[in-house]
């Protein structure tokens, strides 16, 4: 969830961390703040954004080479300047920053007032550092070992940084389920929740794993775990450049991201797919081909967006590979007691390869023996480096809180898993084959005929429907997960209520909603469910609702019977979800655009959940 940045080195450290904050607004921003340590303590913070932090320490002392920054997602207690992070230990010499949730605060705090301790704050995070500090004191201990000791002592997920008065060159950090990733630089450090903030001053990197403590200086980076073991950090080189976190000439990140899309779906092909010589090339699939083809079932595991790529897999492998799926949401799945056997496949989709319920359900189903299959976007990540094997959808950077190009580079990978596997395993000849992996090839040039061609008309129908209050999408076969994540898409960034549903399941119960003010999105491309859904679509017409139609180009029944259409070119029914959801993500941002509100950082909202 919330933004960490760490800088200790030779430069001036707060304009170095003000930016990072910046580049990580989209984690977390109802508030901020920053620490800083010279020959003395100094914190800043403010509720709000980044930009009225900023604006607030105008005319401060901000000279240090050491500083924490924070910019945060509200767990305990409201968007306040009191309880925006760093938080300052009650005897001063400490700041923290802190990602995550302590579980078992009450209990510690409850501790700690016996103790006379007051609390300036409603937060986790002052407790844990109060905690930290009251066992420095009474330990007569460094503050590395007084960490170390809270931290066997706590429950919940963190990743934290900490700095002391009395050592102003360094940072402690810790991380346990909380994403931290270190740069590493000429005498300098860097640290932060993902690489953004450092891909401009270095390309290596290290990542923090679970339960380690890294104690960094300008000149020194140790790593060790809660036993002090030292531990031999593993240096990984960044591929990422800077332009891919710039808005690029674009008003907005998610404008930019849509439009990423032609070129962040030929990367995810790119030295994959072999179209002509009809072959796919994907080594964490071929190097584990026999658990793939003759896995029992496989469960699709995921959170949001990532749950409807799961669902249009879902689709695809039970058609393709003629293999049993199942979908499940991460948040449910860690907590039930699912039937897990070996053989069985997790397939675990996600963007920020962080999420927190997506991890303990993978380490669940370890456990029972399932092979775990990554889809992820970052590299490096926790679950990337959790799972058996797995592929990168290499969708780049996405800063817009809600997701647009990670979705469409989910949704190739996962393709191109389930041609490859059905091919091999025979459930698919070489015709059907051939022709999906051509069908393939041509997705990033349609998707660049839509944007090109279907963005005028997108944003007329979002000016006349912008003032709606709600939306009903619906959709049949592959295109039913479609419509879930077009409404997903409409109630993240324009704040108007939308369903999904499947459009045979509009007669049972959400017809009733349907009234000459409703608008009703059908994602009605050609398939082999057609002829039905202008059955659906009269049935709305005929109660005077208002449909706006995704249809195939040269559609000539559907395009007369709906109030708007919106074209797309034609594809094969199991890649049709890369191209129709293309004018769903479009809708979105053009009312949230209408209606003047941030469709970057959307209300309440932040891009990675590593909280439960």
């Amino acid at each position: 969830m919330c933004g960490i940045v760490g800088y200790t080195g030779k430069r001036e450290a707060y304009p170095v961390v003000l930016k990072g904050l910046k580049r990580l607004e989209y984690r977390g921003y109802d508030s901020s703040g920053i620490a800083l340590v010279n020959a003395s303590l100094k914190v800043y913070k403010k509720k709000g954004k980044v930009s009225e932090l900023e604006e607030s320490v105008i005319g401060k002392d901000t000279h240090a080479h050491t500083a924490i920054g924070h910019t945060r997602w509200a767990t305990h207690g409201e968007p306040s300047d009191r309880n925006a992070h760093p938080h300052r230990s009650s005897g001063g010499k400490l700041a923290m920053i802190h990602n995550g949730i302590i579980e078992n605060y009450a209990s510690i705090k409850q501790e700690l007032l016996k103790k006379d301790y007051e609390f300036k704050s409603d937060t986790d995070t002052e407790v844990l550092l109060n905690f930290i500090e009251d066992i420095k004191l009474h330990d007569h201990c460094s503050t590395e070992q007084a960490l170390r000791i809270a931290l066997k002592r706590v429950v919940g997920a963190y990743c934290i940084l900490l700095v002391d008065e009395d050592d102003p060159e360094t940072i402690i950090a810790a991380r346990k389920g909380s994403p931290l990733v270190i740069g590493i630089g000429k005498g300098e450090h860097f640290l932060a929740s993902d690489a953004s903030p450092i891909i401009e001053y270095t390309k290596e990197v290290v990542y923090v794993n679970d339960y380690e403590i890294a104690i960094v200086k300008p000149d020194e980076l140790v790593l060790k775990n809660l036993g002090n073991e030292k531990q031999t950090p593993f240096i990984q080189k960044l591929d990422m450049e800077l332009a891919a976190i710039e808005k690029g000439g674009y008003e907005h990140f998610m404008l930019k991201e849509i439009y990423d899309q032609p070129d962040s779906i030929f990367d995810c092909l790119r030295g994959r797919l072999h179209a002509n010589a009809g072959t796919i090339t994907m080594s964490g699939v071929e190097n584990h081909l026999p658990a793939l083809i003759n896995a029992h079932r496989m469960v699709m595991v995921a959170c949001g967006t990532s749950w409807h790529a799961g669902l249009i897999a879902e689709y695809l492998f039970e058609d393709l590979c003629r293999i049993p799926v199942e979908v499940e949401y991460a948040s449910e799945f860690r907590y039930r007691n699912p039937v897990i056997n070996k053989g069985d496949v997790i397939i675990a989709i996600s963007q920020s390869g962080e999420t927190a319920d997506t991890l303990v359900a993978l380490e669940n189903a370890k456990e029972k023996g399932a092979f775990i299959f990554g889809v992820v976007n970052a590299v490096g990540s926790s679950i990337a480096r959790l799972s058996d094997a797995g592929a990168y959808t290499h969708s780049g950077p996405e800063i817009g809180v809600a997701s647009t190009k990670a979705f469409t580079g989910q949704l190739v990978v996962l393709a191109m898993m389930a041609f490859k596997i059905g091919y091999a395993k025979g459930s698919i000849d070489n015709k059907r084959y051939m022709h999906l992996l051509t069908e393939l090839n041509s997705i990033p040039d349609k998707v660049a005929q839509i944007l090109k061609e279907s963005a005028a008309a997108v944003q007329s129908v979002a000016n006349k429907y912008k003032d709606a209050r709600d939306f009903l999408y619906l959709g049949r076969g592959y295109n039913f997960p479609v419509a879930l994540e077009g409404a997903l898409k409409l109630k993240e960034i324009s704040y108007i209520h939308a369903e999904g549903y499947p459009a045979a399941e509009m007669k049972h119960g959400p017809i009733a909603l349907v009234d000459e003010n409703l608008p009703v999105v059908f994602v009605a491309t050609k398939d082999k469910y057609y002829e039905k859904i202008v059955s659906n679509i009269q049935e709305i017409k005929a109660r005077k609702g208002k449909v706006i139609a995704v249809v195939t180009e040269g559609d000539t029944i559907i395009s007369e019977m709906a109030d708007d259409v919106i074209y797309v070119p034609d594809a094969d029914e199991a890649l049709a979800p890369l191209l129709s959801v293309i004018p769903l993500q479009l809708l979105s941002y053009y009312i949230g655009i209408a209606k003047d509100l941030d469709v970057d950082k959307p209300r309440n909202l932040a891009k990675s959940v590593t909280v439960e």
